[in-house]
């Protein structure tokens, strides 16, 4: 079945927010392909971002996500070959959302992040070249400075959309009063966060700031890293570099309990003869409408299988009755452990 013959061609576009882009109902997380989840294999990647450009209608821009550190500016150098060696007009049309600040050690380790306006124009100088693009759609910081007022951050990052660097100003895991002040300052497309089915704590007052303002969201982990994907098991064996052995929610009796509310899911998702991850996506689908608020789910696919099941997804309608039998699999609050280690759930300002 070729593009245009394949049900993704008829699929709704969603629109960042009331100033940003309208893009494809699923971004392509592009993290895993160089970081954080041990080694991931280069061609394949790149025949993944291949084949998501593939996945649009012609005339639909998609959403590449990433961040200057995700490998140390590996995955910024993997997009560009990608969209190097991908068709003319795929490669016109696919959006780049990126995020910076984070400070980095040469062994891998986090030591905080920078938010000055001077950090921003040098993080954006990397990130252009290495992306080999005279602009980013979507620039963002991933967490916010607590020593910079996020207004002097924002305020950099409108100064490089007037030079015409960045075509729109994104934000990442902020609260509804950060959310408030940035918006205050320029418009901001849209807010990235986590959200899925076991990460619900933006329902309550970020969701309705976010419509409020009109600021659509990029929501990350909408299968919790794998853990609700139905393919993760209690004896999987994690590679060495696999953040994942370091997260609350995938310890010991945690796992436990966590995967208990997956095997209730796989029994909603096999009664309507779709999969785990296709439903656990398809529920974040429907939130946008639910909410008020356009929601684009990004999905960490690494390879092309992984990438087709959660394009599946968009052809999964939740009715009513649908949403409560996966609700009541997975109650909101039902998850064991923080989505963080204690030392990173410090640096979420929407967590505080």
């Amino acid at each position: 079945m070729t593009k245009n013959e394949s049900t993704y061609a008829t699929a709704d576009r969603r629109t960042l927010g009331s100033t940003g882009p309208t893009v494809f109902p699923l971004g392509l997380g592009c993290m895993g392909m160089s970081a954080l989840y041990g080694e991931a294999d280069r061609a394949e990647s790149i025949a993944t971002i291949h084949a998501y450009l593939d996945a649009a209608p012609d005339g639909t821009h998609t959403l590449l996500d990433t961040g200057d550190f995700y490998g140390m500016g590996h995955n910024e150098l993997l997009i560009a070959e990608a969209l190097r060696t991908a068709p003319a007009e795929a490669r016109e049309r696919a959006l780049t959302s990126v995020k910076f600040g984070a400070l980095r050690t040469v062994e891998g380790g986090f030591t905080g992040y920078d938010g000055r306006p001077e950090a921003v124009k040098n993080f954006l100088a990397y990130s252009l070249q290495r992306l080999g693009r005279d602009h980013i759609d979507i620039y963002r910081i991933a967490r916010v400075d607590p020593d910079v007022p996020i207004e002097e951050t924002v305020g950099a990052i409108a100064e490089a959309v007037e030079a015409g660097h960045v075509r729109h100003i994104g934000l990442s895991e902020v609260g509804a009063d950060t959310l408030r002040r940035a918006a205050a300052v320029a418009p901001i497309s849209d807010l990235q966060i986590e959200y899925s089915l076991i990460s619900r704590g933006i329902e309550a007052e970020i969701l309705p700031t976010a419509r409020e303002l009109g600021i659509g969201i990029t929501a990350y982990g909408v299968l919790s890293r794998g853990l609700i994907s139905g393919h993760f098991t209690r004896d999987r064996a994690l590679a060495p570099g696999d953040f994942r052995g370091m997260s609350p929610r995938f310890q010991g009796d945690n796992l436990d309990r966590n995967l208990d509310l997956v095997e209730a899911l796989r029994k909603v998702a096999e009664g309507r003869g779709v999969s785990v991850a296709q439903t656990a996506i398809a529920w974040v689908l429907a939130q946008g409408p639910r909410h008020g608020v356009d929601i684009v789910p990004l999905v960490g696919a690494r390879r092309r299988d992984r990438l087709a099941e959660a394009l599946g997804a968009m052809d999964v309608s939740l009715d009513a009755a649908d949403l409560a039998a996966v609700e009541e699999a997975v109650p909101a609050g039902a998850a064991s452990g923080e989505r963080y280690p204690a030392a990173q759930m410090a640096h979420l300002d929407s967590e505080h």
